[in-house]
């Protein structure tokens, strides 16, 4: 079980009330937002990253401009965000580089975890 700040931990129901009734989750104004959120991160402005779909959600990569994870700059894994159908909530994954895994950092409704991305205080994402 991943542990997270409990202002970031929220009920099913408050995001499932929000969904459509019928409403299939991730879908295109998801992706749409998420785009967007990254056009206003505060991190590594000056690259591209790109928003790659995956089942139940999405992959953000990036050309890896820091150097810190892949000396040659090439591209690299930044977020994974991921709908729970069932419990109706977003995850947020950051990627542990020397594992190659993902690493549970919080989950609730999709423009929080947006603003967790976007900030980034502790450099958990943009390395």
């Amino acid at each position: 079980m991943m542990t997270m700040p409990q202002a970031l931990l929220r009920s099913s129901s408050s995001v499932a009330s929000r969904a459509l009734p019928g409403a299939t989750q991730p879908t295109e104004l998801d992706r749409r937002r998420i785009v967007r959120a990254l056009e206003l991160r505060a991190r590594y402005r000056y690259v591209t990253p790109q928003l790659e779909v995956e089942p139940g959600g999405f992959r953000v990569v990036s050309p890896c401009c820091s150097r810190n994870v892949d000396p040659e700059g090439g591209t690299i894994d930044i977020a994974r965000i991921e709908y729970d159908v069932q419990l109706a909530v977003w995850r947020l994954y950051s990627k542990n580089h020397a594992t190659f895994e993902w690493v549970p950092q919080a989950e609730g409704r999709l423009y929080e975890l947006l603003d967790l991305l976007k900030e980034d205080l502790g450099r958990v994402f943009w390395q």
